[in-house]
């Protein structure tokens, strides 16, 4: 076995590399719009020719929904499952796009050439490393290293509404040693990093209504009780005065940072000060006994993210509004239940209604957090591979994001998840002039190689 064939392989053919994202990237798979459902299917049907051309066994699964992608190849050592998801996200506003956002162009900016175009970080650019990783193993070796499973979804960016069933209908094909998932970042845009943290989300759609219809507030105005008021009152009540959640039992199965994993966190020098900069902010806002870190990776959060009432349109009308909404989510951490907290939540807003409001209530997800012990050997071969290839010691991460797919391979199919991405913060992903920085794509490819090679 020769990885120094590999990797020069993988920089002999970045070229071809690079147009063969091109060419998945030129497919509209927006999963959430019913009118690129034919994209998606065309999206699917163009990896599975990539996946048999490379000699994998491989085809298009149905589903309710989109498709999956689903490819075996056999090989010695370690069965492993690699996860991606070729579905994208809509791309409007699409005026605010400096090209076709599927007309994927090579560009040279300050920070180094990228690719730009929708899907590009994520997630098609970053499944694409893997894919070319092995097809650089078996052009040079004329097999893979190990057992590998290819799983590739088509509805992540909708709420993955298959994936579950789909996992538990063929959990016995699906099972393997280590599933492995390319749909993360590098730490700070620098640092090769493992997410062994992912945060659960819990989202919680309240309606207060206080009068029959809109009233004149000259008439009504002191006398009536007002439901954006009340749903004021509530929401300023979620936090107490140091940034602590109030809802009762919240902190009920959050844990406490290890000093193993504190002290290595304090290593990264985070720049909270630059991070909130970037946005125009100066000041960490969480629960003041916390470090920045701390809150973003490994402690809960409560926030509102939307909230209207009454007129809101251009100029003035003096109406007390019937009905108050707002939107407020939770993300999790350790054991937290969300079940749980949303009941405690919703009794917490029902005890808090005067006698002429009532309240309803739509819950939208509820997951718990996942957590990846690194005690198995695979985690720190893997770290040591992405350290050779970038040259800067990778490591343990949190994401303060949530990524169900973790949680599904341990609790579907008993499955370690190994959550490597090498995405960066400025990818603008979900937004318009999406872009994968071209080192990500190379050194991304490398890397992979190298923790086949590690892991075998």
């Amino acid at each position: 076995m020769s990885l120094d064939a590999v990797l020069s392989r993988i920089d002999s053919d970045m070229p071809e590399a690079l147009e063969r994202l091109r060419a998945l990237l030129r497919i509209p798979s927006i999963s959430t719009d019913p009118a690129f459902a034919d994209d998606c299917d065309t999206a699917a049907d163009w990896l599975v020719a990539e996946l048999q051309g490379l000699g994998i066994a491989a085809e298009k699964r149905a589903t309710p929904g989109h498709p999956m992608v689903v490819g075996h190849a056999d090989g010695p050592g370690p069965h492993l499952l690699f996860y991606g998801h070729y579905d994208v996200q809509p791309v409007d506003p699409l005026d605010l796009w400096d090209n076709d956002p599927f007309d994927p162009q090579l560009e040279d900016t300050p920070k180094g050439k990228v690719i730009r175009g929708r899907g590009s970080s994520d997630d098609k650019g970053q499944l694409m490393t893997f894919v070319e990783a092995c097809r650089a193993w078996i052009a040079e070796e004329g097999s893979l290293p190990c057992k590998i499973t290819f799983f590739f979804e088509g509805e992540e960016e909708s709420g993955s509404p298959s994936l579950v069933p789909f996992m538990e209908e063929n959990a016995e094909e699906l099972k393997s040693d280590l599933a492995l998932i390319c749909d993360t970042g590098l730490f700070e845009s620098r640092t090769p990093a493992i997410v062994t943290m992912l945060r659960g989300l819990l989202g919680e759609e309240i309606t207060i209504t206080g009068p029959e219809l809109d009233l004149h507030s000259g008439m009504y105005g002191g006398v009536a009780m007002n439901p954006v008021r009340v749903l004021s009152r509530i929401i300023a009540a979620l936090h107490d005065d140091t940034g602590r959640i109030t809802v009762p039992g919240f902190y009920d199965g959050v844990p406490e940072l290890s000093d193993e994993l504190e002290a290595q966190w304090q290593g990264l020098a985070f720049d909270h000060a630059a991070f909130l900069g970037d946005v125009g902010l100066s000041e960490p806002a969480g629960e003041q006994d916390r470090t920045p870190l701390e809150m973003i990776w490994s402690r809960p959060t409560c926030e509102v993210n939307g909230i209207w009432g009454g007129y809101t349109g251009d100029g003035f009308k003096t109406v007390l509004p019937s009905e108050a909404h707002a939107k407020i989510s939770f993300r999790l951490v350790g054991t937290q239940d969300p079940l749980a907290i949303r009941e405690n939540f919703r009794q917490m807003v029902r005890d808090m209604l005067p006698p002429d409001c009532k309240v309803s209530f739509g819950g939208h997800g509820a997951s718990g957090a996942s957590q990846t012990k690194t005690s198995d050997p695979a985690f720190e071969a893997a770290r040591q591979a992405l350290t050779d290839e970038w040259q800067v010691p990778a490591a343990y991460v949190g994401c303060g994001g949530s990524i169900p797919i973790a949680g599904h391979f341990q609790d579907i199919l008993g499955t370690t998840p190994m959550l490597i991405g090498f995405g960066k913060d400025d990818d603008a992903l979900h937004s318009p002039n999406e872009k994968y920085d071209l080192e990500s794509f190379h050194k991304g490819t490398r890397s992979w190689a190298r923790i086949l090679a590690a892991l075998s």
